[in-house]
């Protein structure tokens, strides 16, 4: 069965006027994609049933969330989505970190394009450290192992916010590995199931109480 914009719609329960906004985003991958490297055609067709499930399914992990902020967005999943979820919602504000000045650009033209409540750090992550915080939630999608992971967040879940960072199937060795990292206890990591991919796992961190 073909997963699209109208399945889409009915398992979030999202308006016709949020899925233009992530077809807008959809649209302009597709345009920018022809002239750098953003996603190739096989990732632009999943663009539903991979990347804008994947990427939506953290709204239902912190569904009173507000303020969210990305690390190395790129294509703009998980940000660009998580903003076009939170459009209608006063307060609703989505931070996009990207170093690649290129990908910045593009991800500006989403936002404007599709009036996404978000805004672009063209930086190194290490640079943007704590940003404009506090944060609600902190994310990534497939950007570094969890060990380095956790230094780029650290400045972040210590304000208060919850890490939910994709991850694949490769995840135990990474928790084993990210064993320093978590401090002994300073935090605790939780692995959940993905919505999108059987192989795929959400971790949820938060600074341990």
């Amino acid at each position: 069965m073909t997963y699209g914009r109208a399945e889409f719609e009915r398992d979030f329960g999202v308006s016709r006027e949020t899925s233009e906004r992530l077809e807008t985003h959809r649209r302009l991958l597709a345009e920018w994609s022809e002239r750098m490297n953003l996603v190739g055609p096989r990732e632009l067709d999943a663009f539903w049933p991979r990347h804008a499930l994947d990427s939506a399914q953290l709204i239902k992990l912190a569904p009173d969330a507000l303020r969210w902020v990305d690390l190395g967005s790129g294509a703009g999943f998980p940000g660009l989505v998580v903003a076009a979820l939170l459009a209608r919602k006063p307060g609703g504000a989505v931070h996009l970190v990207e170093s690649t000045g290129k990908k910045a650009s593009f991800l500006r033209a989403v936002i404007d394009a599709a009036e996404l409540p978000a805004k672009v750090f063209n930086q190194r992550i290490e640079d943007f450290g704590a940003g404009e915080g506090p944060y609600n939630v902190i994310t990534a999608r497939a950007l570094a192992p969890l060990p380095r992971l956790m230094a780029y967040a650290k400045p972040i879940l210590d304000r208060g916010a919850i890490g939910l960072f994709h991850k694949g199937a490769d995840l135990d060795a990474e928790l084993a590995a990210a064993k320093d990292a978590l401090t002994g206890g300073a935090y605790r990591a939780e692995v959940l199931e993905s919505l999108s991919d059987p192989r795929g796992r959400i971790v949820r961190i938060a600074k341990a109480t």
